[in-house]
């Protein structure tokens, strides 16, 4: 079984996301995509985070009708900051008849060359990078790799930060995020203060 790993603090998972991750899946050679759900990326503050908790049970109910996308905790437990290169021999280590690939925006792809031991990940994993609207360039190097395979997925310009604010000036977002994550995060009173 293939499966794409698709990294993130999910804060909160968003139809943008959804809508990667089930093209990824309906149009690529993976069998499966996971949600990674992130405690802390090396890039990122802590600052507007929901627990850890929290956020895997809204990434849940967002999967929960969608049999090619799972999410995972599998962070959760390694040390922090969590680097990419120790995930993915940690999660081989755990399941060791599934073959794992990388899923990413063009955004993250330009800073690659910045990953810790991207040498290495590029070696052993292949990516599955889906378009961004963004700055920069792309290394060359990167351009044409063979473990490099371009999604044509569609571009979606939704943020899991525009999500929050908006929440929290009272704009309806409501069709912004799968129906079942919307009632859970209004239930809950997410994002209000």
């Amino acid at each position: 079984m293939k499966i794409g790993l698709f990294f993130g603090t999910f804060n909160p998972i968003h139809v943008g996301h959804m809508i990667i991750a089930n093209y990824i899946v309906e149009f690529s050679d993976l069998d499966q995509v996971w949600f990674v759900v992130t405690p802390q990326s090396p890039f990122k503050q802590k600052t507007s985070m929901l627990s850890n908790h929290h956020r895997l049970a809204i990434a849940n109910i967002a999967v929960e009708n969608y049999s090619k996308l799972k999410t995972t905790d599998i962070e959760f437990k390694l040390p922090q900051p969590n680097y990419t290169i120790n995930t993915l021999i940690h999660i081989e280590e755990k399941f060791p008849n599934k073959q794992f690939c990388l899923i990413m925006g063009e955004d993250n792809l330009k800073g690659f060359h910045k990953w810790k031991n991207y040498e290495i990940i590029l070696k052993n994993y292949e990516l599955y990078v889906y378009p961004r609207i963004s700055e920069g360039e792309i290394k060359h190097k990167f351009l044409n790799h063979s473990k490099v395979h371009k999604v044509n997925a569609p571009i979606v310009q939704i943020s899991s930060t525009f999500i929050r604010k908006a929440i929290q000036e009272k704009k309806d977002i409501s069709t912004m995020l799968p129906q079942n994550v919307w009632k859970y995060i209004d239930e809950m009173n997410f994002y209000k203060s």
